[in-house]
């Protein structure tokens, strides 16, 4: 295998893409977000500051540290710019825009470019399905925040390079990170496994077993560090949507993982959480 990476590409300057860059930055990795958003892309870079300029106060870095790794990172949101060694996306959880984005990308880094999902429930395998070498496509999962949260999936799909994943295994473990090896199936390990988590505390809410912020006083006193709402609101209550109608639809309708009417008036009302200032609770 022909691929060493030393600058890495980041599609989508959310929540998720901006964490991961600032993760790839501290690394030492040169590091480009790209966004279509301008505004997003303003927001990431503040996110970034603030999230660094918290861990100085903490003296977990120094302010050195800090500045050096803000000088890695560029953003731009012109697609034509985002030339890398690995390209991470962040993007929505389509697969449409997901085949099409990496299409674009194929064609203007080359044939050794790796090319990285970050998604939370499309199968690798159906991604990279359009691609050209689809053996150098997998899915290098974080989760949020991914500054903080050590664990990360690496996923294979029915083409991927074995090698590739396990160099890319080393990749990310090298930023400090705990990475679990993971075939392809819909929702992985740890997004099939906690959607029940979501699922059942909306289902209880829809009942009126109890009020949303008595659930969350109940999951988090047992030892959870945040209940299924909050942590909802702090996800991104229409990116939770996205993943649990996805892996409905890949289940082939499964009940268990029904997708909640609650959660889709949230979603129509644009209270998407911590980002939009309204979701389950109210942060205006």
């Amino acid at each position: 295998m022909q691929n060493v990476v030393k600058r890495i590409g980041i599609a989508g300057a959310g929540t998720m893409g901006a964490g991961m860059a600032q993760v790839t930055a501290q690394a030492g990795y040169t590091t480009i977000i790209y966004d279509i958003s301008e505004s997003m892309l303003l927001k990431a870079k503040s996110s970034i500051e603030k999230s660094l300029q918290t861990l100085v106060d903490k003296q977990k870095i120094t302010a050195s540290g800090k500045d050096d790794t803000l000088k890695l990172i560029a953003y731009t949101s012109n697609p034509d710019e985002l030339k890398a060694d690995l390209i991470i996306e962040a993007i929505i959880e389509k697969l449409d825009v997901k085949q099409a984005f990496f299409q674009k990308m194929a064609e203007l880094n080359g044939n050794n470019c790796i090319l990285a999902t970050n998604t939370s429930s499309i199968p690798v395998t159906q991604i990279a399905a359009k691609i050209p070498n689809p053996s150098r496509v997998l899915g290098i999962h974080f989760f949020n925040p991914a500054p903080v949260m050590k664990l990360v999936e690496i996923i294979s799909g029915a083409e991927t390079n074995p090698d590739l994943t396990n160099y890319c295994k080393q990749l990310i473990e090298g930023m400090g990170k705990t990475c679990v090896m993971v075939a392809d199936a819909p929702g992985f390990i740890v997004n099939r496994v906690a959607r029940h988590y979501y699922v059942e505390g909306l289902k209880i809410a829809e009942e009126k077993v109890a009020s949303v912020g008595a659930i969350d006083q109940l999951m988090e006193s047992t030892g959870f560090k945040m209940g299924p709402f909050r942590l909802m609101d702090l996800i991104g209550v229409d990116t939770n949507f996205s993943v649990t109608s996805s892996i409905y639809q890949l289940f082939h309708q499964d009940t268990k993982f029904r997708p909640s009417r609650i959660q889709q008036q949230k979603v129509d009302a644009g209270h998407h959480g911590r980002k939009t200032g309204k979701g389950f609770y109210d942060y205006e």
